[in-house]
């Protein structure tokens, strides 16, 4: 039983109907077999699928309720809540935004109350600032507040527990309600004559839509998401300055310079560099592993270069922190080996680049070699038999047939290269500039969206707001990019039997 309480509401409830829908499967299926009076063979389907329709009109569709119910509630509640908090109650510094995470903490902080028995529901709901001190009686059920508890703040947050109090026993009445009319529904239909079949299939085809349509709809919402935030930020700040500035230079207070030319040469300079290491290794080390090497030696050293898409870059970002950019310093600093003075700090642009070149070598070597495996080995042998060396027959032959497909795995990689944050983060720098200098510190786009959303800062401000726009256009970037590359594989590629 502890066990049981242990899952929560949500977790029993989706229990229950996982059960329900277990016991429709056995149920639903003798039933349609005792209609035919145990004969199988009068049956229009298999007796399993009058069991699996049975669990389809069951779970899938209360489950599919309960999820979305689940995503929408805490949305609708805080909406309702937030028109709650008055002007008074945001401090000067402070925001809205702000004021409502208090006031879910205020929340959380009840509901641990009365789960731990420190109060009743009743005194949680009727509980005033001026005759309780609110951040002591939290604390001592481990819930620490940063401050006092402001009485328009605990009002909002006890508003904030009865609709969500109210939206649970809802959504438990409607999800149990449809489970056991699916329930009904599937018994019933559990008939000889019922294509049981025909509606698993038409359920199953109906999920994979859904999956299709989730994943379109989500990147529909990425891009709104962004869209209605960077058209927030063409509101207070003119679109010339962004597109057409010169420089770089938030400032909180006002009079911002927030122009993302310095921001976008400094990431297509760092990905033009990890481009230039990662595209001739890598592709060097595809053309190697597949006409060269041996069976042996490809099986163990392919799966040894994959390993490196493997490594998180927060990984890379710290290689680049700690052993690449010091030991460039100690190559081309100025009391390094050659003495040139050309490269003052660890972070720089060819740090990064280095780094993030090795990171991509994976990505183009493994999409070359099976691309270049793909080329007909009649071609090499024709090629082979005309008297053509193995190389002259790489340069001359196969190399041309996979040349569209090689360039798309180059724009690939450097759609990858373009949206890198941790390694320019740790490993370029912080100064938007231009510059030809290599070795000098730059930043780029991902890092100042990275640092502008970083913090306690208000979303209505234009040095906030400027990162939807930055994010936006990177968007836009390497969704070009991936365009292009798709477009050249397919238009370019070359069809064999």
């Amino acid at each position: 039983m502890a066990g049981l309480l242990g899952l929560g509401t949500n977790g029993l409830l989706a229990l229950l109907v996982v059960v329900l829908a277990a016991i429709g499967f056995y149920i639903a299926r003798s039933r349609a077999l005792n209609s035919v009076a145990g004969d199988a063979r009068g049956l229009h389907s298999l007796p399993s699928y009058y069991g699996y329709t049975a669990i389809m009109l069951t779970a899938v569709p209360s489950l599919g309720v309960m999820m979305i119910w689940l995503l929408a509630q805490p949305l609708f509640t805080e909406n309702q809540v937030f028109g709650l908090i008055p002007d008074q109650a945001i401090a000067e510094g402070s925001s809205r935004n702000l004021v409502m995470s208090d006031v879910r903490r205020v929340a959380e902080g009840l509901d641990i109350a009365v789960a731990r028995g420190a109060m009743t529901e009743e005194e949680a709901g009727s509980i005033r600032t001026e005759f309780t001190d609110i951040r002591a009686r939290l604390g001592e059920v481990g819930v620490a507040l940063g401050s006092n508890v402001q009485a328009e703040v605990l009002n909002a947050a006890q508003r904030y527990r009865e609709l969500t109090s109210a939206g649970r026993l809802w959504m438990i009445a409607f999800v149990g309600l449809l489970a056991v009319a699916g329930f009904a529904v599937s018994v019933f239909l559990a008939k000889g004559e019922f294509r049981a079949r025909n509606t698993v299939e038409r359920g199953i085809l109906l999920l994979l839509q859904l999956a299709a349509m989730i994943a379109i709809l989500t990147t529909v919402g990425i891009v709104l998401s962004m869209l209605f935030e960077t058209r927030n930020f063409f509101s207070l700040h003119p679109w010339t300055d962004f597109f057409f500035g010169g420089s770089w230079a938030p400032n909180f207070r006002g009079n911002s310079d927030l122009s993302i030319l310095p921001l976008l040469w400094g990431t297509l300079y760092i990905s033009l560099i990890a481009l230039t290491v990662a595209v001739p290794i890598g592709l060097f080390a595809a053309i190697y592993l597949s006409e060269y090497a041996s069976a042996a030696v490809r099986s163990a050293a392919k799966p040894l270069i994959e390993i490196l898409a493997g490594i998180p870059t927060i990984v890379y970002g710290l290689f680049a922190l700690l052993t690449v950019g010091p030991f460039l310093v100690d190559v081309f600093g100025r009391s390094g080996l050659a003495g040139l003075g050309w490269m003052n700090g660890a972070t720089a642009v060819i740090t990064a680049g280095l780094v993030m070149g090795i990171m991509l070598i994976p990505f183009v070597s493994s999409l070359s070699d099976d691309i270049i495996n793909a080329v007909p080995q009649a071609m090499r042998d024709g090629s082979l038999g005309l008297g053509a060396t193995r190389s002259e027959t790489i340069r001359q032959v196969v190399l041309p047939a996979a040349l569209p497909g090689i360039v798309g795995a180059i724009l690939l990689a450097a759609s990858r290269a373009i949206g890198e944050t941790m390694i320019v983060v740790l490993g370029a720098g912080a100064i938007a500039k231009f510059s030809l200098n290599p070795f000098e510190a730059m930043t780029t786009i991902t890092t100042r969206i990275v640092s502008q959303l970083t913090g306690d800062t208000d979303f209505a401000s234009p040095e906030t707001l400027v990162a939807f726009a930055l994010g936006l256009t990177l968007f836009v970037l390497t969704l070009g990019l991936n365009v292009l590359a798709l477009y050249i594989v397919r238009r370019y590629r070359e069809q064999y039997e």
